[in-house]
Parts: structure tokens; sequence; C-alpha cells
């Protein structure tokens, strides 16, 4: 069966999902949303260097709408926007349908994390379109629920699973996640939007949530900390300068709590520069890479390092976010109404070979 896809945002993860969507032969982009008049009118194949496809971007929401596809594949900008995303959200779903999502990240486990006048809209659209929502990302994703559940799975007991993202950003070409969300460049003294009170544990309250779904526990808590270090000295990174004694190192964890024991974690270590905190774990390979650490009988440590012929770490996850969204719009479009999880999909795997019909993988 071939599908009908849209793919909605064309950014640091929309490019390389459109690019995925016009290979694979199970898919057929029948349109594209794009959120500025620079690409409006566009082809899609001109938006990711590829050959003319005969689908041209819009701005116009109304006309995605009419197209009725199977699925959007949406990977807009939400951090700064999370009430217009919803809505959004809302609309393809009320429209009967269904999406798979880099973002909102909360909406991967959304239970007991974010409050209802936030989620009932977008379950009651999904129950009135008779559609499915998958928000998915590699923060969150799949070293974050696929990896430790596979490891929990042969365990007799578990004590506490972490995961962990270890990652150098200096690449990662983003000015408004960079420097007004997280922080980076900014006075030691100023606190971003991601540090302010609950927003971490808004963020990443459904990994440690769905970790605790898929053991069966029931949490107290969730609770978040954080440490920050200063740049050493003035020095540039993609999304632009910064300055000596501005922000230059964040690590943080959400905590999901049992009583006063942490059972499941989220830690990001995150550097601009690999001399940053040098007493912070480091990755398992030069740039970046993914740990998954579990505590109990047996105790387990699983690093999953990212690169790619075609660029560094951060293209390489790029590519992975994308790909588990476009992977999965076969098992959403076939799954029942409403949010669905990684515990209610089977499996998502690739095209391969045979199903691309040549000789390579790229």
């Amino acid at each position: 069966m071939t599908y009908r896809v849209v793919q909605w945002g064309t950014g640091n993860v929309g490019q390389h999902s459109l690019a995925g969507v016009i290979d694979d032969p199970r898919l057929e982009l029948v349109g594209v949303r794009v959120s500025g008049p620079d690409k409006d009118g566009h082809d899609a194949g001109e938006l990711v260097s590829m050959a003319p496809t005969g689908i041209l971007a819009t701005t116009d929401t109304e006309r995605i709408l009419a197209l009725k596809p199977d699925c959007v594949v949406y990977t807009a900008m939400t951090d700064n926007r999370l009430v217009e995303a919803l809505e959004e959200l809302r609309v393809l779903l009320a429209a009967g349908i269904n999406v798979v999502a880099s973002a909102p990240v909360f909406l991967q486990y959304p239970w007991d994390v974010i409050p209802d006048e936030l989620l009932v809209p977008v379950e009651k659209a999904a129950a009135t379109g008779n559609s499915s929502l998958f928000v998915n990302g590699i923060d969150p994703g799949f070293a974050n629920d696929l990896l430790p559940m596979a490891l929990l799975g042969t365990c007799r007991r578990v004590d506490q699973v972490r995961c962990i993202e270890i990652v150098d950003y200096s690449t990662y070409d983003n000015p408004a996640v960079m420097f007004d969300i997280m922080g980076f460049g900014k006075p030691m003294d100023e606190t971003p939007l991601l540090l302010q009170p609950g927003v971490l544990s808004l963020a990443w309250g459904s990994v440690v949530r769905q970790l605790a779904a898929g053991l069966d526990i029931e949490l107290d808590a969730v609770t978040q900390t954080y440490e920050r270090v200063p740049a050493p000295e003035t020095f540039d990174i993609d999304s632009g300068t910064i300055e000596k004694g501005t922000a230059a190192g964040l690590r943080f964890e959400v905590r999901g709590m049992v009583g006063e024991r942490a059972v499941t974690v989220l830690e990001h270590i995150t550097r601009l520069r690999a001399d940053i905190a040098p007493d912070w774990p480091q990755p398992a390979r030069e740039g970046g890479s993914y740990r998954v650490e579990v505590t109990g009988e047996p105790h387990y440590t699983l690093d999953l390092a990212m690169f790619s012929d075609n660029g560094d770490h951060n293209h390489a996850s790029l590519v992975g976010t994308a790909m588990r969204l476009v992977n999965a719009i076969s098992a959403v479009v076939a799954a029942p109404a409403g949010i669905r999880t990684t515990l209610d999909l089977p499996l998502i795997t690739g095209a391969g070979l045979a199903a691309r019909g040549d000789d390579r993988i790229s």
C-alpha cells in the first residue's frame, strides 16, 4: 500500500524527513507546508537538493488540509511556539489526518506530564478525526525508549535506568534554540527559558514517565536539577559567538522518583567544546553519543555513537530523528485513534534495499 504524505517543516529535521519521503517507494509526497515566504512556491526537490518532484511548497494550511493526506510528517519548530504548534496538531487530527512528529516532545508520553488544558484538546481532536499521533525525536526517541526497553526486558531486577545524552552542540546551527532557549552565550546569572522552574520536567518528564510505565512502576514525583559552566575564552560555534565567561556547558537531570529514590533518569551533558567541563562524563566517540545505564541484576552500560559519511554526529542524529518518523508512518496510520507511544507501536524498520529497488543504502 502507498501512503499519501505531507511534509510540514523543512528545517534541521524536516529536510531529512522530506528527502526520506521522496526516496521511499512506499510513500507518495503530495504536499509540503513551510513557514516562510522564502520557501513558498519552491519545488520540494529543490528544498533538499534533489530532482524536481512537481510538488510545490506552500504556507497555506487550508491547501494542505484539502489534500486529505494519510499522514503528515510534522517537524516544525515548537520550542518557542507551543500553543501555535498544539493548535496545528489539533487541526490536523480533527481533519482525520494521522501525524508523526518530532515535537512537542512532551507528547511522547504526555499523561501526568502536561496539564489537561493542553492535552485534552489534542485527544479530543484525534477521537473526532479517528486519527493517530506519534511524537518522537532522537531525544526523546529511540535512545530513550527502544534501547533501554530492550535492556530492561532482560533484567531480573531493575533498581535504576538512566538515559544520557553526551553531545557537543557546537555544530548544531539553530540560534533560537542555542541562545534563547538553552541559554548558551548568555551571562551565567541569566536564567534561560529551558532552565526556568518546571520547564525541564515539562520537556523531558515524558521520558522518565514512559520508562516507568514500561517497568509498570508508578512514580511519586518528577524532579529536576542542573549546573552550568562558563566559556574559558571567546570562541565561535555554528550558531554564533560565545563570549568568555558566558554559558558554554550545561548538565541537567530529570528524575522519576519513587519515594526518595530516583528510578528513571534522563541526563543531558551538553558542551560547546570538547575541553569544557572535562570532569563531566565523556562521549563514547568524538563529538557525541548516547548512553543507557541500568543498575540491577544484571548491570548494563550501552553506548550508541552517531556518525555519517555525509556529516558529523549532529547530522547523523538529525537523520535518525527524521527517519524514525518516516519509517513509522505505516504503523501510525494503522494504529487505533489517539496519542500513540513507543509502548503501543510494533517494531519500526526501514525500507531496506529490496523496497528501494537498488543496490545502495542512503
